[in-house]
């Protein structure tokens, strides 16, 4: 299984990012996006990395998906990538 970033988003420089973190990450699994993906991806995780843009920091929520479930994710929603 290869592993994909399913969601990203940006954080200000804030104390405690795991605690900042929970209201967005929440608010994507409702999606029809994170649904799926909470339903298909047998390890969901998260993790920070330094934004250098905003000296802040970057939450990627991201996972292992099986050719079949990458290929109809890539299909469906990497093209809001491009």
């Amino acid at each position: 299984m290869k592993e994909y970033v399913f969601h990203s988003f940006r954080m200000g420089d804030v104390e405690d990012p795991e605690l900042y973190s929970a209201p967005p990450i929440l608010a994507w699994q409702k999606t029809e996006q994170g649904q799926w993906v909470m339903k298909h991806c047998p390890d969901p995780q998260y993790r920070f990395c330094a934004d250098p843009h905003t000296f802040g920091h970057r939450c990627e929520l991201f996972g292992p998906l099986n050719e079949k479930n990458a290929v109809v994710f890539l299909l469906k929603w990497d093209h809001a990538k491009a």
